[in-house]
């Protein structure tokens, strides 16, 4: 499995081996456009690779030293910078509830959790929203997703997703530090914390795993869009907790 399907991914594989059959396909008419589906198969085939070789051995030995609640530390710490770009994202999108939890949760988690190494917003009321990023905000300003595209490194994408990659990056604190090598180190934690946290639902993946994670990938974008909603196979709309 390629390392950099990227912690959207985690949630979606599980959320669409639990909607097989009973969800629509994410784009008009049915189906998903990937004209460049030699190319992406090609980028499939490369990063799996470096993944095989590379990254899931490095994340197999960084779960088994690490305890398990230093590696939730982590987690909810990248977690938490994360709650930056989701401020920015729901501003731009008029989504006032959102950017207030949002900004409720940075705030609690990066002075009393330890900056955020500990979720203490949660047990204030605030709990952990679906990330908001710009490919999304695109979306609602009404820019179509485009073809499919699988990018080396950095996975699944789509030309409206990565359109979006450049102002998430600027809207990331981690740009902005200034000391190169406490910058790498905090973008490789984040990469190697991402990697081990898909250890265990690879398992998820059956047949052809290209086609899999493409569809897994439309489907959980269009959840994200549409905040939770989900249009069933007899067109009739699906409401969803939002947790998954």
């Amino acid at each position: 499995m390629p390392l950099f399907v990227s912690k959207k991914i985690l949630l979606l594989v599980i959320t669409l081996a639990s909607l097989a059959g009973c969800a629509s396909s994410p784009s008009s008419g049915g189906t998903v456009s990937d004209p460049l589906e030699g190319f992406n198969r090609t980028m499939f085939g490369f990063n799996d690779g470096v993944d095989t070789y590379f990254f899931k051995p490095v994340a197999k030995s960084y779960r088994y030293v690490t305890p398990d609640v230093v590696e939730a530390g982590v987690s909810n710490f990248f977690s938490n910078i994360l709650e930056i770009r989701s401020i920015f994202n729901s501003g731009l999108q008029a989504k006032g509830k959102k950017t207030l939890v949002h900004t409720g949760r940075f705030l609690a988690n990066s002075t009393l959790g330890l900056f955020g190494i500990i979720d203490v917003a949660q047990y204030m009321g605030m709990k952990q929203l679906d990330r908001e990023d710009f490919g999304q905000t695109l979306a609602v300003w009404g820019l179509g997703s485009g073809p499919y595209l699988v990018w080396p490194l950095f996975g699944p994408s789509t030309l409206r997703d990565t359109i979006g990659i450049p102002v998430d990056i600027y809207a990331s604190p981690n740009t902005y530090v200034v000391h190169v090598r406490t910058r790498n180190f905090f973008r490789a934690s984040d990469l190697i914390d991402t990697r081990a946290s898909l250890l265990d639902v690879e398992k998820l993946l059956s047949g052809d795993r290209y086609v899999f994670i493409r569809d897994a990938y439309f489907q959980r974008r269009t959840f994200l869009i549409n905040d939770g909603k989900i249009i069933d196979s007899f067109g009739s709309e699906i409401e969803s907790d939002g947790n998954f």
